[in-house]
């Protein structure tokens, strides 16, 4: 075998035995992980008095590694973990009052190696029962200090009810080689309902607030609401005004647009109107300067003629009226005269014929009378009654018609009036024809004022009635004076004759 196999060999061999030794090593090292102590007992282990004086004879090892030797030594692990018990205890207050009160202690193992040793001699073996020796431990705390408060100071005062419990529990804790991390009370039950009442008049007094507060929050929530649909509206508004201002503007400009060619086709025309405008004045003003000088001057000239002839033309029907009417007049004066004396005549002689009538009468009674004295006086007196009944009658009717003669010229005397207002009006068509002629020479008349000059020129050709008439009363007046006294001297014989 060669020198370098010998090494090679001799190599392995160390390496195998390296190997070996590291693996015993391996088994042999303990190491405490963080959360965790390590508790060595056995042959051989030093003691380090500086670190605990109260280790009787075991060794700590925390966050590092140690040989224990098989057989000779012992490593057991203690847990440094937090751990955590739930208290439900049943206490009675100072005021007598049952209570529950439910609480939760945070805790574990102290950290230093007085904790960790004292820890170890108590609940090295028996770790799992260390949730009960503190539920025990705090169980008789908390009812210890529970007995002495109220009801209400527990419910206002919990850090003060943690904080007793927490001091009155800390010998305690210490000797056990624990700490306690937390300690909340999380729960305070009262089966007579005293918890219940207290918080009653504080709960309805949150309630009203909170329903105050809600119809608050309500009444702000509807009036910001209609706040804002007001201003949405307005917005909608003026978002719609501008729109149709915008629209309004498209349409005109579209419009304008549409109708440039006709507005401008219109312009021309209007321009052209205008045009023909101003020659058409200019042409009625030429031809009303001609119709002035050519038509209107002569007319006026000729119908100043024509006016001043039919003035002269009616002023002579009027002359001629007139005299007609005074003609008419004084024929009907003479007419009247007539008949008044025609009428008196014929009274007179009405009344002559009564008497003489009445005369033979009463002869040819008397002579009947006579004769019939022969026959008997009772023919005679008959004959005689009837004979002057008769003479009486027919003196009564001639005395009758002469009244009724007398009367009708009594009446014609007075109403002379009439009789030449009946003449008149049987003349009248000829006295207005007569008036009329003086037009009727006229071709071209031409009538000043209009209606009222044409309402002047029939006045004047229908007053020559009226102008007749009244010169007819003025003749009767004249004619009624003289004859009132022969006609009162008539009537005076008359009623002589009578």
């Amino acid at each position: 075998m060669s020198l370098v196999e010998i090494l090679l060999v001799s190599a392995g061999g160390v390496i195998a035995v390296l190997i070996v030794v590291f693996g015993i090593l391996r088994l042999l090292y303990k190491v405490a992980e963080p959360n965790e102590a390590l508790i060595i007992s056995g042959l051989g282990v030093r003691v380090d008095r500086a670190e605990t004086a109260d280790s009787l004879g075991f060794k700590i090892i925390t966050g590092r590694g140690v040989n224990v030797i098989p057989g000779f030594q012992t490593a057991r692990r203690l847990s440094l973990d937090t751990r955590g018990v739930n208290l439900q205890v049943s206490c009675v207050t100072k005021q007598g009052l049952p209570v529950t009160v439910r609480a939760v202690v945070i805790y574990k193992v102290g950290d230093d190696y007085a904790s960790i040793a004292n820890a170890a001699r108590r609940f090295l073996d028996q770790q799992k029962g260390m949730n009960d020796t503190i539920h025990e431990l705090f169980s008789g705390h908390l009812r210890s200090i529970v007995g002495g408060l109220t009801l209400e100071d527990m419910i206002h005062n919990r850090d003060a009810l943690t904080g007793e419990v927490r001091q009155s529990s800390a010998n305690e804790m210490i000797k056990l080689g624990l700490i306690v991390d937390s300690l909340q009370i999380q729960e305070i039950d009262d089966e007579t309902g005293y918890i219940l009442n207290l918080g009653k008049p504080h709960a309805a007094a949150v309630a009203a607030s909170a329903r105050i507060a809600e119809a608050q929050r309500d009444q702000e929530a509807a009036e910001a609401e209609q706040i804002a649909a007001a201003k949405k509206a307005a917005a909608v508004r003026e978002s719609q005004i501008h729109q149709a201002g915008y629209q309004a503007e498209v349409d005109e400009a579209r419009a304008k647009a549409s109708q440039a060619g006709p507005l401008a086709e219109a312009s021309a025309r209007q321009e052209v109107v205008v045009q023909e405008t101003r020659a058409a004045e200019l042409e009625a003003a030429l031809a009303e300067q001609r119709l002035q000088s050519q038509v209107r001057k002569p007319a006026d000239a000729k119908a100043y003629d024509t006016r001043t002839a039919a003035d002269a033309a009616r002023d002579a029907s009027i002359a001629k009226a007139q005299a007609e009417a005074r003609e008419t007049e004084l024929r009907a004066a003479a007419d009247a005269t007539r008949v008044k004396t025609a009428a008196e005549a014929e009274a007179q002689a009405t009344k002559a014929r009564a008497e003489a009538m009445a005369g033979a009468t009463r002869a040819t009674g008397e002579a009947e009378a006579a004769a019939a004295k022969a026959r008997g006086l009772a023919d005679a007196e008959a004959a005689k009654a009837r004979g002057l009944a008769e003479a009486e009658a027919a003196r009564a009717k001639g005395l009758a018609e002469a009244d009724a003669i007398k009367a009708r010229a009594a009446a014609l005397a007075e109403n002379q009036e009439a009789v030449v207002a009946q003449q008149l009006a049987e003349r009248w068509p000829e006295i207005v024809e007569a008036g009329a002629s003086a037009f009727g020479n006229v071709d071209h008349m031409v009538v000043l004022n209009g209606a009222d000059g044409m309402s002047d020129m029939f006045a004047k050709a229908l007053s020559l009635g009226g102008t007749g008439l009244g010169l007819a009363r003025q003749l009767m007046d004249a004619m009624g004076k003289p004859a009132e006294p022969e006609a009162a001297r008539k009537n005076g014989e008359l009623k002589l004759s009578d």
